[in-house]
């Protein structure tokens, strides 16, 4: 029903000729009728005029086509009209590399100065490593271009000092390809999240040694067969050296740890442990106390005192059964983001191998493109600055497990009780399955919470006694 007046009569709306009848939104319903009001020039304008962004065209040269490289050009040529030019494309040995998929207009080059001296917008740089990718990106920056990158541990290493850089010069470096692939971690956290507070960011970072783990796991096979299987899938490279270590994953954690936590670490503060300790045997004592076995990465942040501190470490842990990250299976990777007032955010999905990790360089590239419509006095300001924490520890107070193999004989089990008694570490169970000889027996302790330094002292004299046959696992049993 129309409105009426207080004479009975209906009132019609003045709407001028060729005027909209959207209604306005709430910011204009509480602004004045003189600032709500559109001018014919304004509303030609609004209508006729594209927007900036569907004009700009940024013109990208890619460094390196490997895997990941092959893949970005192809979703690049995917549309030939679109906002994003792929121009040139940089590989050692190129005429090798060269696929007629790619247009006839980009330039194959050996020669890392034809990128940087050309009228290119951003360098996409896919080779990895500290160096020369390094110094290819800090001459990027100040030649005037911007970067995306996919390079963990550049970024770990150096990722502070190229954004100032990139910020002095004007530009923008993007690295969301750098963890967990295909898995929006880095914006999500970034932005997403930048309202919150957050405290604490865990996950399974390396799709390798998850695959293995969990090949382990559903088989029964032993670390040298996953391992070889994750080989001829493609999920482990020749020399698997970074993954089963730790190191990639630790990268990884230091880059969400600066984005995050918003804590400014270097990969060597924090201590990671190989995977490769772990046997199949581990996973059927796991399954008596309703666990499983993962890779974890884990950073949690503790303020008290006027002091910020931080605890963080990459190793193979105990997880509840039923816990988010005993379900992911093979490359799968998964992020989880504890905050103050949010509580968890989970991120999932495929976290490595071309496509995924693309398609994060593809949306790096959208994020530049967008900004770049952006005047600079509009630019959004960065993050918080980085802290430097007042101490960096691996140290945890968490329950244990611990799996020995030895020599049988009776009093093994009174001498290890003793000497954990020393240390008032209490044994919470004892395992012992059936069917293994007495010269190569597994048994297993779960222990009570107790502090993980401690804990390195009591197992340094364990590790002393007579019985042995191999050195004995220690891992962490983490809540999930």
């Amino acid at each position: 029903m129309a409105p009426s007046s207080r004479s009975g009569k209906q009132l019609k709306p003045a709407m001028k000729k060729g005027a909209s009848a959207v209604p306005p939104s709430p910011g204009e319903a509480l602004a004045s009728p003189a600032a709500r009001r559109v001018t014919p020039k304004q509303r030609t304008n609004s209508v006729a005029t594209p927007s900036v962004a569907s004009r700009k065209r940024l013109k990208v040269a890619l460094v390196g086509f490997g895997t990941v490289g092959r893949s970005v050009a192809k979703l690049l040529s995917l549309d030939p009209n679109g906002p994003l030019l792929l121009t040139h494309i940089c590989n050692r040995n190129i005429e090798k590399k060269r696929v007629d998929w790619v247009p006839d207009r980009v330039r194959w080059t050996e020669n890392i100065e034809d990128l940087l001296s050309s009228d290119s917008d951003v360098i996409v740089e896919l080779v990895g490593g500290l160096q020369p990718a390094g110094d290819w990106i800090r001459r990027a920056l100040r030649a005037g271009k911007s970067v995306v990158t996919a390079n963990k541990l550049l970024i770990a290493e150096s990722g502070p000092e190229l954004l100032k850089l990139a910020r002095d010069t004007g530009q923008h470096i993007e690295f969301g390809a750098s963890v967990a692939g295909g898995i929006p971690a880095i914006v999500a956290i970034q932005e997403g999240l930048a309202g919150d507070r957050l405290s604490k960011i865990e996950g399974i970072l390396n799709g390798t040694c998850n695959f293995i783990l969990t090949q382990m796991e559903a088989n029964g096979a032993s670390f040298a067969e996953a391992l070889k299987e994750a080989q001829e899938r493609g999920f482990a490279e020749a020399n698997p050296r970074d993954d089963i270590e730790g190191f990639d994953a630790r990268a990884k954690l230091v880059i969400l740890t600066q984005a995050g936590l918003r804590l400014q670490v270097r990969s060597d503060q924090i201590p990671c442990a190989p995977i490769s300790t772990v046997e199949a045997v581990d996973f059927i004592y796991a399954r008596e106390i309703d666990c499983t076995i993962r890779q974890i990465s884990l950073a949690q942040k503790e303020s008290g005192a006027g002091r910020v501190n931080l605890f963080a470490a990459v190793r193979p842990a105990l997880i509840p059964a039923q816990s988010l990250l005993a379900h992911v299976q093979g490359s799968q990777n998964m992020v989880i983001a504890t905050g103050e007032f949010v509580g968890q955010i989970v991120l999932s999905g495929y976290g490595a191998g071309g496509d995924p990790t693309a398609v994060a360089v593809m949306s790096d590239l959208h994020a530049i493109l967008r900004r770049s419509t952006v005047p600079p006095e509009r630019q959004v300001s960065p993050g918080a600055p980085l802290q430097i924490p007042h101490t960096v520890s691996g140290e945890f107070t968490v329950p244990h497990y611990l799996r020995f193999v030895v020599r049988d004989r009776p009093g093994i089990v009174a001498e290890v009780a003793s000497i954990l008694s020393k240390y008032h570490i209490g044994i919470d169970a004892l395992l012992q399955r059936p069917g293994y000889p007495r010269s190569a027996l597994p048994f297993t302790m779960t222990l009570e919470s107790c502090s993980s330094e401690v804990l390195a002292h009591a197992l340094a004299e364990v590790g002393r006694l007579d019985f042995h046959v191999q050195p004995l696992l220690c891992l962490p049993i983490l809540q999930g």
